[in-house]
């Protein structure tokens, strides 16, 4: 059984010159359809140009039957025929783009506005929706399917999507019931982190409680022993000083005898008991009862400082590691796998692919200052290590050269620097970045860097600050110059700041001076393998002074 055909009306197929339905259509180059009879006599009896637009040709077109065309105008014709006496003639076409599945008489698809026919052929080169009279004039050659067709294949398409989208959806509403799990999660990890570091450094702080209570007692017991050794010193020198004073006047009195056998009988005596009185006083007191409040001191003073550094280094270090790990995966490239997963599905209905990928970059070096206090590090001065020609304030961050040379007191320490007007301070670093400034007043110094073990006895040029394997120097007077092992490179840049900053790389092995203002100005950088902590140190040149800055208040 043929398949019924579009229903056109003849006058949407007639021709403009006589108005009849067209006979042996042909299609002119500006595309009007005429019966090829009506043109052949307008053109022989006037120019060659189409009655329709009046498009002017430059010479005569030839003119060829369009098959097409003459096909539809029968068929419509027969069509027309059939539905008017109630029985439908269609029959078979040869164009299959014009077949329809159901009868005209119950369509309800819209109709072009040009042609008046029902919209049921579908353009896939230019995805529009057409009628047949479109299609063989307009869109030759295009790829030409049925709309039914193409529907089905869309919804297909759709299908598709909807299923890849309710995937995707799912995906999300699932990660965001992990990341609120994971949120509590934090907030939960978190009270329990800070429960559980506080019980270990309330711990902490109770054996230091214990241990200072030790020490206090250690101390009491001290100050009963020495106490009672000075208790008993003075109660036999109050006897020794009576049994004298008796003595004395006993020598007085025998002084003033005349009785010489008298005098001889008794001075013997007397003697002996003087020379004892003198030996006695010779003597002295066999212990300094100060001693050991003196070595309790030294050695609590050691502690604390081997307490502060290690506390320091360590939560430093546990600082960084935590920044470290914050750095996550967050999950994102999954999601945007799935995005690219569904644009690919639909981009291989039309044979298309494609993948597209962005890195990123970063660096971690500090360039401005507010980068560097990042990593600033708090110092004091040792006095036990400065030279005698120098004075330490009270609060260990300054030092300045005595304008009047008055020996410090004595100080028994070995770390002392004795032919050198240098210092160090009490902080060896080793933590992986350290920074710190310090600020100064007079023309000549040098801000160093050092070991423990550099040489403070010595008379040698051996003993100062980048002169040796120990130590490296940044020295300052009309230009700046950086010293190490006798080595020195003298820098272009002049002096132009007081303030100094010094950053420190220790892991990576790297030693850079800037002069800092409002912007910090590069002097040079060390680069060396650290084998133990650097302790910062200073030599101070006539009527110079040195302040170790407090970047606390710059860092917030």
């Amino acid at each position: 059984m043929a398949e019924p055909r579009i229903p056109i009306k003849v006058n949407h197929l007639s021709c403009p010159i006589c108005s009849e339905v067209l006979r042996n259509p042909v299609t002119i180059p500006c595309g009007h359809n005429f019966c090829m009879q009506c043109i052949q006599d307008r053109w022989n009896n006037s120019l060659f140009s189409c009655p329709e637009c009046g498009h002017k040709f430059p010479s005569r077109p030839q003119l060829i039957k369009n098959t097409t065309l003459a096909d539809l105008v029968r068929d419509t014709e027969r069509c027309d025929a059939g539905c008017a006496s109630g029985k439908p003639q269609h029959s078979g076409v040869s164009t299959q783009t014009l077949k329809r599945p159901w009868s005209c008489t119950k369509m309800k698809s819209p109709l072009c506005w040009r042609h008046r026919c029902f919209l049921d052929v579908y353009c896939c080169t230019d995805e529009q929706v057409i009628c047949a009279l479109c299609a063989s004039a307009e869109h030759r050659g295009h790829t030409i399917g049925s709309v039914r067709g193409e529907r089905k294949r869309k919804q297909e398409e759709l299908e598709m999507r909807q299923i890849k989208s309710k995937q995707i959806l799912k995906k999300q509403e699932n990660k965001c019931r992990n990341l609120e799990r994971t949120l509590e999660q934090i907030q939960e990890e978190a009270r329990d982190t800070d429960d559980y570091c506080e019980s270990v450094l309330v711990s902490v702080i109770d054996s230091l409680q214990r241990h200072y209570l030790s020490v206090r007692e250690l101390i009491r017991r001290q100050e009963e022993a020495a106490a009672a050794q000075v208790q008993i010193s003075l109660q036999t020198l109050q006897v020794k000083i009576e049994e004298m004073k008796k003595r004395s006047a006993e020598l007085e009195h025998l002084a003033q005898t005349d009785n010489d056998v008298h005098f001889l009988e008794k001075w013997p005596s007397l003697q002996r008991l003087c020379d004892e009185d003198f030996l006695h006083a010779l003597r002295g007191v066999s212990q300094d009862p100060l001693l050991p409040f003196e070595v309790t001191k030294k050695a609590v003073d050691k502690l604390g400082r081997q307490l502060e550094e290690f506390c320091d280094k360590e939560f430093t270090s546990i600082s960084q590691t935590a920044d470290g790990g914050e750095q996550q995966e967050s999950g994102g490239e999954t999601e945007q796998d799935d995005l690219q997963g569904c644009e690919a599905s639909t981009s291989q209905s039309h044979g298309l692919t494609g993948v597209n990928k962005t890195l990123t970059d970063r660096t971690a070096e500090p360039k401005t200052r507010a980068e560097f206090l990042q990593y600033a590090c708090v110092l004091s001065l040792d006095p036990a290590t400065a030279h005698e020609d120098l004075t330490v304030s009270v609060g260990d961050n300054e030092v300045r050269m005595n304008l009047v040379r008055i020996k410090n007191p004595p100080i028994r320490s070995p770390k002392r620097f004795i032919h050198r007007r240098q210092v160090l301070c009490r902080e060896g670093l080793q933590a992986e970045r350290c920074y710190y400034e310090i600020e100064m007043e007079g023309d000549k110094a040098e801000i160093a860097l050092a070991y423990k073990g550099i040489d403070r006895k010595s008379r040698t040029p051996l003993s100062a600050f980048g002169a040796n394997a120990n130590s490296w120097s940044l020295d300052r007077s009309t230009k700046y110059s950086v010293s190490h092992r006798k080595d020195s490179i003298q820098l272009t840049t002049s002096p132009s700041h007081h303030r100094i900053g010094v950053y420190l790389e220790f892991k990576k092995g790297t030693l850079t001076f800037y002069e800092v203002s409002d912007s910090m100005k590069f002097l040079y950088k060390v680069e060396a393998e650290f084998t133990e902590p650097l302790y910062p140190g200073f030599w101070l040149g006539e009527k110079c002074c040195i302040r170790i800055c407090d970047l606390k208040l710059d860092r917030l």
